[in-house]
């Protein structure tokens, strides 16, 4: 079969195979998930084996250090992968849950239950564990999926994949509830993306242009978040040792990630004791800070901040800072310039900390803690299938109720309307 006769025929079987999943029990699902986290980790030569010919043509292509960093499937990485599925099958399972019960004037019932949402399709670049997470919360929460990797992992997402698909063989659930698209051509995403008859819902992780590549073909709803600009403000009253702590390590711990601090706020009233002492340990770190005309005057030494610096999402030991007047004119800067990603506060003034909560729009809000929380394993929602920074219908990390949605179901005893 051609590209478009065969990615169809993946979301047949998958739209198919969603529908037993939707129906099969928590603990048929449970024993295939612990299932596969051994059979990870019994093939993992398999797995490297498959994933060094990935590797090694990344070097031959010449992409980028960290790109073969994320691309690298090792024994520690298997054995992680292992790990997030038996705590996937460790979760409360969604499906079925009876959310919230109402008794009517008719004497009628109602309530609200989740539901799978059905067919997923992840599109995805480098990371060849998304495959296996992606994989994980989709079947726990009842749902089929088609993953679509970026070509540069196309042997390891194949070798993944057909260990997981063993271990459905195997069970009594449907083996095509994981696919894997075998193709790297790029008519295999446009196809997939107009198969809004059998795809309920596309999620793509990645960088800002895969993103907006994607939405601008999708058919199918997209859930997305373009870049995290994600911002700590330091109010006029912070405990400065925890201010420290939380920035450097919003900042440095893990900079090329999305919830990594991008811009630091910071109130005239603390600046000119809080920013050279923070300064000189974020550049022993390697950080190259830019500044706005307030903080160059106390840290004359570093670059001036453009416009652009504050859109920026950095990936990188680079942080943008700014001297604000007061806890308004930090909320009014990350509600022009933030992405809707992650915002944290340090203060120890009570009624600051609750108006930026409530006040601040992004999908975490965070009260004397680092921006590098916001993730779904940290939150305890297990591994996590991405982050969205849309309202509908899910905002912020993604676990497994955000992989549901909920139907009305109503008990009657022979009720008509009149």
């Amino acid at each position: 079969m051609d590209i478009n006769s065969s990615v169809k025929k993946i979301a047949e079987d998958a739209l198919g195979a969603a529908r037993l999943l939707a129906r099969s029990s928590s603990g048929v699902k449970n024993a295939a998930l612990l299932r596969m986290a051994d059979e990870l980790t019994w093939r993992k030569d398999f797995i490297v084996s498959e994933n060094r010919r990935d590797v090694n043509a990344a070097r031959e292509k010449g992409l980028s250090a960290a790109m073969i960093d994320r691309l690298t499937v090792n024994g520690a990485a298997i054995e992680a992968m292992a790990q997030g599925l038996r705590e996937v099958a460790a979760l409360p399972d969604p499906v079925g849950k009876v959310t919230s019960m109402w008794r009517r004037p008719n004497g009628l019932l109602v309530g609200r239950m989740r539901i799978p949402l059905g067919v997923i399709g992840m599109i995805y670049e480098s990371r060849p564990n998304v495959t296996v997470d992606a994989s994980a919360l989709c079947l726990k929460s009842g749902n089929a999926v088609i993953l679509r990797g970026g070509s540069e992992a196309i042997h390891s997402n194949l070798a993944i994949a057909s260990v997981l698909q063993d271990v459905l063989a195997q069970s009594p659930l449907p083996d095509k509830a994981v696919q894997v698209i075998p193709f790297t051509d790029r008519e295999a995403v446009s196809v997939m993306l107009r198969l809004d008859d059998y795809i309920d819902l596309i999620i793509p992780r990645g960088g800002e242009e895969l993103i907006r590549a994607v939405v601008a073909e999708s058919r199918i709803p997209v859930i997305k978040h373009y870049k995290g600009v994600c911002h700590i403000f330091v109010d006029a009253q912070p405990d400065m040792a925890m201010a420290m702590s939380i920035c450097a390590n919003a900042k440095v711990q893990r900079p090329g990630v999305c919830n990594a601090l991008e811009t630091l706020l910071v109130h005239e009233h603390v600046a000119p004791s809080f920013l050279p002492a923070l300064a000189d340990r974020l550049e022993k770190a390697g950080v190259l800070l830019k500044g706005c005309e307030k903080t160059r005057k106390i840290l004359n030494h570093i670059e001036a901040a453009t416009q652009e610096d504050w859109y920026a999402e950095y990936l990188d030991l680079t942080l943008a800072v700014k001297i604000v007047s007061s806890i308004d004119e930090a909320i009014a800067h990350i509600e022009k310039y933030g992405s809707l990603h992650t915002e944290s506060i340090i203060t120890q003034d009570y009624t600051n900390s609750q108006r930026f909560l409530n006040e601040v729009n992004s999908s975490t809000v965070l009260i004397n803690a680092s921006t590098r929380f916001s993730d779904g394993f940290e939150l305890g929602l297990g591994a996590e299938i991405g982050i969205s920074t849309t309202k509908l219908h899910a905002y912020g990390p993604m676990g497994l109720e955000e992989l549901t949605t909920q139907k009305f179901i109503i008990y009657g005893d022979g009720q008509v309307r009149k």
